[in-house]
């Protein structure tokens, strides 16, 4: 960090940008679009400071949720709390939040700087102030040589750069993020997702961020809210929502996720690879017996056996582990993570034994 950035912090701090962050309460949101339900009672609520993902498939009613926070659209029910104050009266502009939004959304004959000061420009801020504080903005995500170029001289990463720190000029209680990063190059993603993500941190803002992209969430987020059908599957901490999944819904979502055949024995055990394992998580409706059963590639065992049940056909190396892709029977394979220090016998074509190690399993209706 700089010194200038370093000052730059220690100014937004003192002016109340980094004041710890405001609660902000989503309760029992409910919004029809003719026949289509994009929300059904959701409720999120979000600690002051906390940054908060909402994942899920096009569709599933993240965006309207973000919208209906920002003003945007309305909710047919339910409330919404910032600061523990009912804003639904309140109009869009004075909402206090600033959002970024995937397509940049800059002014083409304004520079860097003059974009970033555009929204202290509207409070009537003085000029002086204005570049003061747009200067450091800029200087806070790098950009600080650039703070003279136009939108059409920048590269995209560097103009989402500049919408984030116009979002952030005016000070605002909450940062609300749009699929901001879906429109970047998967080099420039990285990149600038860590930098949200530390600038968030530094100036404690309480923050929205929305997307379908499952490795942005996971490792940006506090906590990450997987949706569907309008509804909240489950919000958790990343490690948490990646190694207990409530529904075989967010098993399959996030992260790489096997189906192995498997019959319920009794209400709370399962048997899949002549193992009988717990069952945790939802059942299937209907009381069904047969079920699929549902593995990450980490979950399972593998040997190399003479006669095995499985036939190896590929093997990943990624890295500290490889992916072994064995087929065990027709058409069903599986896919099984191994150290890849002691992966070399798992060749195409060699005989391996696949098991479950007794760990508990979701289950779900067989497809």
């Amino acid at each position: 960090m700089t010194a200038n950035t370093a000052k730059a912090d220690t100014t937004l701090l003192a002016d109340g940008a980094g004041h710890g962050g405001v609660p902000v309460v989503m309760s029992d949101l409910s919004r029809t679009f003719g026949a289509v339900q994009a929300l059904n009672q959701l409720t999120v609520e979000i600690a002051p400071g906390e940054f908060v993902a909402l994942l899920g498939p096009s569709g599933c009613g993240k965006t309207t949720a973000l919208r209906i926070l920002a003003g945007f659209e309305t909710a047919d029910s339910g409330s919404v709390t910032v600061n523990g104050k009912d804003i639904a009266a309140v109009p869009a502009a004075k909402r206090d939040m600033g959002m970024v939004f995937q397509s940049y959304s800059l002014f083409p004959n304004m520079s860097a700087l003059d974009n970033v000061a555009f929204g202290l420009r509207m409070r009537r801020i003085g000029g002086s102030e204005r570049r003061r504080r747009a200067g450091e903005l800029l200087d806070m995500v790098g950009l600080t040589e650039h703070a003279r170029r136009y939108p059409h001289q920048l590269s995209g990463g560097q103009q989402q750069r500049v919408a984030l720190a116009r979002a952030l000029a005016i000070e605002p209680q909450v940062l609300l993020l749009d699929e901001p990063l879906s429109a970047l190059d998967a080099k420039v993603r990285l990149q600038l997702r860590e930098q949200i993500r530390s600038v968030q941190q530094r100036l404690g803002i309480t923050t929205l961020f929305v997307t379908h992209d499952q490795e942005e969430a996971l490792s940006m987020a506090d906590r990450v809210g997987v949706m569907k059908d309008g509804k909240l599957e489950q919000i958790a901490l990343p490690d948490q929502l990646y190694a207990e999944p409530a529904t075989a819904f967010v098993a399959e979502f996030v992260g790489t996720m096997n189906r192995l055949p498997g019959a319920l024995e009794g209400t709370d055990r399962v048997r899949a690879l002549d193992t009988v394992v717990p069952v945790h998580g939802e059942r299937p409706p209907g009381g069904l017996r047969e079920v699929d059963v549902l593995v990450r590639p980490e979950g399972l065992r593998i040997e190399a056996v003479p006669g095995g049940n499985g036939i190896v056909t590929d093997r990943s190396f990624l890295g500290s582990v490889s992916r072994i892709t064995v087929r065990l029977s027709g058409d069903l394979s599986v896919k099984v993570d191994h150290p890849s220090v002691d992966s070399g016998g798992f060749a195409p074509g060699e005989s391996v034994q696949i098991s479950l190690p007794g760990a508990p399993v979701l289950v779900a209706e067989r497809e």
